[in-house]
């Protein structure tokens, strides 16, 4: 891929996209509620979704599958790792006691380190990655269903 500036850019505001809204979240204190964790898969396929879009706007004829499957892969990678380390900061030095307050959630007595959390973290972002741009890329490939003349 000869211009990867497009993902990167996509990728930096699915992040931001996805800082935003879990800050907005941490305002009316429901940023431990794992419910509202799911619309992180919404924003993220949402963000792929347009990266794909403007990558093959701009291909025009040259769009092929691996491109867009490329540049939302990478557009969701950037957004998930970006994410991560956020998120990492946030649970670290903003808000220390984010982790306990987050497995009262789940009423349970564990000691987790913040290692693997981020890990999970970033886990769940590729996993959402892959399959969103999977599913986006269902929309932009170009048919071989040909309509036979009868």
């Amino acid at each position: 891929m000869k211009n990867i500036s497009l993902p990167i850019r996509f990728g930096l505001v699915i992040s931001a996209c996805l800082i935003a809204f879990f800050l907005i979240l941490a305002l009316f204190n429901l940023h431990t509620n794992p419910y509202f964790s799911l619309f992180n898969g919404f924003i993220t396929g949402f963000g792929i979704y347009e990266t794909i879009k403007y990558y093959k706007l701009q291909q025009a004829d040259y769009f092929s599958y691996t491109g867009g499957f490329t540049v939302g892969i990478v557009a969701g990678f950037i957004a998930s790792v970006l994410f991560t380390i956020f998120f990492t900061f946030y649970a670290t030095e903003i808000n220390p006691d984010f982790l306990n307050q987050l497995l009262t959630v789940f009423e349970s007595d564990y000691n987790v380190h913040i290692g693997l959390v981020a890990f999970v973290v970033a886990i769940m972002g590729f996993a959402t990655t892959v399959v969103m741009t999977l599913t986006c890329m269902q929309l932009f490939k170009k048919s071989r269903n040909i309509p036979q003349n009868v």
